[in-house]
């Protein structure tokens, strides 16, 4: 991995999340696949071999901590968490300390404490003495017991004994610490065998009786030190110069120094990152907090964890310590897939190492709380984080989050109710509001599926085609100024610019269809209100022209044919994909099944089946772009023209075959075709990986047959499924898949 910065991450979707991890090498193939597969959460199963009285397991977000750089290391940080507004701020705060070099670590070895609690010792000075004199027998009985820690270069290392006098409420004790080196493992069930090993000879050397023997979650033994420096002029904001941020950071560490009520909150902060990581890695974050509040403790009051203060350079600096102990090994840790995972992601070579990450971590987040608290206030950053959990728990689809979240935080009503609000009204833009006799007076574009013939369609051979139940509708209002398009779905709201060179992608094919009509002057808002996702191989593009073409048609009663609609939207096609078959328009135009072949005229026939016939749509998630695909089959076939030549006479005679078996009605014959179709495309090099895992999902769940269906590289594929489409789709969507039933005919 060359760096842990990651420009816009957030902005992508999940998958493009995974696939960037994948492609800087922070994953493996096998590992982007579990997680796109969900193969990395934990089963039911494997739940119930790990605690007791299992019903369920919960799932919670595991998100990135991005752009840290510690001792010169780049770190991803996995973090387990629910609360919004964690993980942006560890970014923004490591982006930021990354600048001027990042945080700096450091450790000391990995020991743990375990306790042995004696009572009704006779003589407890001179037991104390024996002990003291006699630890190395101690020390090598306990080591006897685990000789493979010993071989590692761990084990127990030293012994301590404590004597607590009498008190009114408690009878005087002996304690005998044991300390223990437990390298990568977190240790506590290695320290419990010890303590309970020695029990008997510690008994035997004081005359006392052993009561408790444990471990304690007090690892100050343990400790982590981070520390960062962040110069002045990288703390400024729009309202704030940097000495302010610096000076107002450093009064309100001093206030938590002072005020353990202050303090509480302050250290809650930290571990909000802690205990996220601590979580992620399959640590026990509850020994976490408990060890970190009682070294917090540990004086005359309850104080904070971090110190802030200004460098000579008039940097500010912070530097955090604080007892850490966790592991990277051991059966606890390796059961869980999800942890698994987590601990490939953050790269860590021992378990200090992960410390040290925890510690900058903990820093990182509150540098984060403390910078938002002196400058606009804390509330205010986590205003839009809250809006997005509101959002969803209302029910915002993906395709109305972003406009949803920022309506519900200008609203500045951040609740469950106004939320739906704006839901139902923005579904209603979107269109899926919209009543029947609306839709009705709705102009339509249709979606599509290619049943057979992609690519090859493009140089001559057949292809059949079908519509599918999701559209493109359009309306034109009239508008004052200008002509505007709005897509909703695309997050569009523009005005055509009357300079073709400046004209953005879906610019291009409105300007084109109002210049051909003679309408390039008419001021009007064009809507659109797509059902059909993008880039999917799905007809998109040639569905959104057609919709367009006879919303403006019907709008200024143009009265044109549905020949002169395809032959427009052709050339829209044109201007999209370079050399479309033409194959997708006339889908959007016509709406019905067909048989069609490339020519001037194109030669298109209607394809009678004797009943619909089920298939399921599996869609990858990753954009296909046909004009990507169209040029790369180009491409190749330019350089190996007889090669190419020969597939696509296959792809034709599969094609021909495949009208006599529907006509035939013989679905078995068709689904084999299918698949040998895909076969063929394969040698085109416009398949994907995820498409050929939904084709294999496919026809494990009992599909008839499977290929891609459109361009490929992404988008789409099709499964013939008579009788297994409830099947085929619970296993794609089980796999991370999107997938629809449809039925054509």
């Amino acid at each position: 991995m060359t760096s842990s910065a990651f420009s816009s991450f957030h902005k992508l979707s999940v998958q493009e999340r995974v696939r960037t991890v994948r492609d800087r090498g922070l994953l493996t193939s096998q590992d982007y696949q579990a997680l796109v597969n969900g193969a990395t959460l934990l089963d039911i199963n494997d739940a119930d071999t790990m605690i007791e009285n299992v019903i369920g397991v919960m799932g919670i977000p595991v998100g990135l901590g991005l752009n840290f750089l510690i001792n010169g290391k780049d770190h991803v940080v996995p973090l387990a968490v629910e609360e919004p507004s964690i993980v942006a701020a560890l970014s923004f705060a490591a982006k930021t300390a990354r600048l001027s070099g990042g945080f700096t670590t450091s450790s000391s070895d990995p020991i743990l404490i375990g306790q042995i609690q004696l009572v009704d010792v006779p003589h407890p000075t001179k037991a104390r003495q024996i002990l003291e004199r006699r630890k190395d027998e101690v020390i090598n009985l306990a080591n006897g017991l685990h000789p493979r820690m010993v071989a590692r270069g761990g084990g127990a290392v030293d012994l301590e004994v404590i004597l607590h006098p009498a008190t009114p409420d408690t009878s005087e004790m002996l304690v005998v610490h044991l300390l223990v080196d437990t390298r990568d493992a977190m240790g506590a069930n290695l320290v419990n065998t010890m303590c309970e090993g020695v029990a008997s000879f510690v008994e035997s050397l004081t005359g006392g009786k052993v009561f408790l023997r444990i471990l304690s979650n007090l690892a100050d033994r343990s400790l982590v030190r981070a520390s960062v420096r962040i110069p002045a002029e990288n703390l400024k904001t729009r309202n704030h110069d940097g000495d302010q941020v610096r000076d107002g950071i450093i009064i309100a560490s001093q206030f938590a120094a002072v005020d353990p009520y202050r303090a509480a909150t302050h250290n809650k902060g930290i571990m909000n990152g802690i205990d996220a990581v601590a979580l992620a890695t399959g640590n026990d974050w509850r020994a976490v907090e408990a060890g970190a509040h009682a070294f917090a403790a540990r004086g005359a009051h309850y104080t904070s964890l971090s110190r802030w203060s200004r460098g000579d350079d008039g940097a500010l600096v912070g530097e955090i310590e604080l007892p850490l102990r966790v592991g990277i090994v051991g059966g606890p840790l390796q059961s869980n897939p999800s942890v698994s995972m987590n601990l490939k992601l953050v790269r860590v070579d021992s378990s200090r190492e992960l410390a040290e990450v925890m510690a900058a971590v903990g820093l990182a987040q509150n540098f984060s709380a403390l910078r938002a608290l002196v400058t606009d206030g804390i509330q205010r950053g986590h205003m839009t984080l809250h809006a997005r959990s509101v959002a969803t728990a209302a029910g915002a689809t993906p395709e109305i989050f972003d406009s949803v979240v920022e309506e519900l935080v200008e609203s500045g009503e951040i609740k469950i109710w106004k939320a739906e609000e704006l839901v139902t009204k923005a579904r209603r833009r979107m269109g899926h509001g919209i009543k029947p006799e609306e839709r009705g007076e709705m102009a339509a574009g249709n979606g599509k599926i290619i049943l057979f013939g992609e690519h090859a369609v493009v140089y001559g051979s057949r292809a059949i085609a079908a519509p599918i139940p999701l559209a493109v509708r359009a309306r034109v209002v009239d508008e004052d100024d200008g002509v505007w398009l709005v897509i909703p779905r695309w997050g569009v709201e523009q005005r055509l610019r009357s300079n073709p060179q400046k004209q953005l992608s879906f610019e291009v094919p409105a300007a084109l269809i109002l210049r051909e009509l003679g309408l390039a002057d008419r001021p009007m808002r064009i809507e659109v209100f797509s059902e059909i996702p993008r880039a999917m191989g799905l007809g998109g593009s040639a569905a959104v022209a057609v919709a367009i073409i006879r919303a403006i048609d019907r709008h200024f009663k143009l009265d044109l044919s549905d020949d002169q609609v395809n032959a427009l939207a052709y050339e829209c096609e044109c201007v999209a994909h370079g050399t479309p078959s033409g194959i997708d328009n006339t889908v959007a135009t016509f709406g019905k099944p067909l048989i069609y072949r490339k020519a001037d005229p194109p030669v298109i026939k209607p394809l009678e089946l004797s009943r619909p016939i089920t298939f399921v749509i599996g869609m990858t998630g990753v954009e296909g772009l046909t004009a990507k695909m169209v040029a790369r089959v180009r491409s190749g076939r330019d350089r190996n023209p007889d090669v190419y030549d020969t597939v696509f006479r296959g792809i034709d005679a599969v094609t021909f075959q495949a009208i006599e078996a529907l006509k035939q009605d013989d679905l078995e014959r068709l689904g084999e075709l299918m698949n040998v179709c895909q076969g063929l495309l394969n040698g085109l090099q416009v398949s994907s990986w995820e498409l050929e895992e939904l084709i294999q999902i496919a026809r494990e769940n009992g599909a008839l047959g499977a290929k891609l269906t459109g361009g490929g590289g992404g988008g789409s594929m099709i499964a013939l499924c008579p009788d297994t489409a409830g099947s085929v789709i619970r296993a794609m969507n089980s796999a991370g898949y999107q997938a629809m039933e449809v039925r054509i005919g």
